[in-house]
């Protein structure tokens, strides 16, 4: 019997029984769903963190007063007498080798004005260090000035998605914009960044930067930090494998200069390798999670697979004993169930396929995961659908091979 003659009979068997064969490839389906999606969102997961390191850097840090509580955040109570400066930054740079910049940095959230529009952005202060550690770059115009940071002057840099929401795409740089009252004059666009990496809210681009000065006198100063103080200091180390060592002498050097006990922990300092390591810590997680989920339905549905198979062929018991008498060989039976066995769980892998689709794009909507769909995962998921029905439809298809042609025609 030819390949075709085999695939007709095969999806002819099928066609007769819809439901089941259906109920019989859902484990199939959800396995093969389980699989996919997890290959998919693993694979957006590690495009997002890949992002994000070349964005900011895997030598990133951040320095803040208070102790780091994970998704708590900061503990004001732990740092209340603490505050960072400028001059710590300054400290900081020039007095741990291992670090190549250090930026000090305030930050809030206003409305920026231009006209009859206006647009809720987030708004830095910044010195000359910020865009080098945070690996940002201007795509029109340029960067502030060294007279400008030390002055105070109402300069801005705006990015993309505060840009387009307040002058469509009519001209940026020259213009003039209102952050509570006070106006500043255009210098610079920023280049695009996106969503940050795993969210789906925080867009970056919708960001107006200001000198730090600017911001402690005029606009964020007035928010309850005055002086020199700053919210937070980002720091490049210049390389990655000092990353821990650089964050205990960081804290070492801010306790002993505002004259705290190193045990009271009043400096938190984080990283991108935490960071990094976290995120990977929670898609192992999710990974091995769907991992027990798909090997669970695989294997079910394998088991669903032979079960019905065993079935179809004490059924058609009479079938196999009249087409032996017509001739039909030991090898001609077996293939024709071992087709059909194949057939069911490829039809189930097609059918996972779209589901794991559905749920990826809709994850991905909805909750703001990255994916990433590979078609070799997608051919792999087919293939490996037609491996389980060779291995759980063998013993079903032999036995049916093997059956006793007189004794299968006796059989009512």
């Amino acid at each position: 019997m030819d390949v075709l003659e085999l695939i007709r009979v095969a999806w002819s068997s099928i066609r007769v029984h819809k439901m089941r064969s259906f109920l019989t490839i859902l484990g199939i389906m959800i396995g093969v769903a389980c699989v996919i999606t997890m290959m998919t969102v693993t694979a957006g997961a590690q495009q997002d963190i890949d992002r994000q390191m070349k964005e900011m850097g895997s030598n990133l840090m951040s320095v803040r007063a208070g102790s780091w509580r994970g998704r708590g955040g900061v503990s004001s109570a732990a740092g209340a007498n603490a505050v960072l400066t400028v001059d710590d930054a300054e400290a900081i740079k020039n007095e741990i080798p291992e670090i190549f910049a250090a930026a000090p940095t305030m930050s809030g959230y206003a409305q920026v004005v231009v006209g009859n529009r206006n647009w809720n952005s987030s708004v830095y202060g910044i010195d000359e260090d910020f865009l080098v550690v945070r690996n940002w770059g201007v795509n029109e115009g340029r960067l502030f000035d060294p007279s400008e940071l030390s002055r105070g002057a109402r300069v801005a840099l705006i990015g993309s998605t505060t840009a387009t929401e307040l002058f469509g795409e009519g001209q940026v740089l020259g213009q003039t914009v209102r952050v509570q009252n006070v106006q500043f004059t255009v210098v610079g666009l920023l280049a695009s960044k996106g969503m940050a990496a795993g969210s789906s809210s925080w867009d970056q681009d919708s960001v107006i930067m200001i000198p730090l000065k600017t911001a402690r006198t005029r606009l964020l100063g007035r928010q309850g930090v005055a002086g020199n103080a700053v919210e937070r200091i980002y720091i490049t180390v210049e390389n990655e494998e000092d990353m821990t060592y650089v964050e205990e002498e960081i804290k070492k050097l801010l306790h002993a200069r505002h004259r705290l006990d190193i045990e009271r922990d009043a400096f938190s300092v984080n990283n991108m390798s935490e960071w990094i390591e976290s995120r990977l810590e929670q898609q192992n997680t999710f990974n091995s999670l769907l991992s027990v989920i798909a090997a669970v339905s695989l294997i079910v549905g394998g088991i669903g697979i032979m079960n019905i198979m065993l079935v179809s062929v004490t059924e058609r018991t009479r079938e196999i004993g009249l087409r032996m008498a017509v001739g039909a060989r030991n090898s001609d039976i077996m293939q024709q169930f071992l087709v059909e066995a194949i057939a069911l769980c490829i039809a189930g892998g097609i059918l996972g396929i779209v589901l794991a689709i559905g749920v990826s794009t809709g994850s991905s909507y909805l909750a703001g995961w990255p994916i990433y769909f590979q078609w070799w995962v997608l051919v792999m998921a087919v293939v490996f659908s037609g491996v389980i029905g060779v291995f759980f439809g063998f013993y079903p298809a032999r036995s049916a091979a093997n059956k006793d042609p007189i004794e299968a025609l006796r059989t009512e």
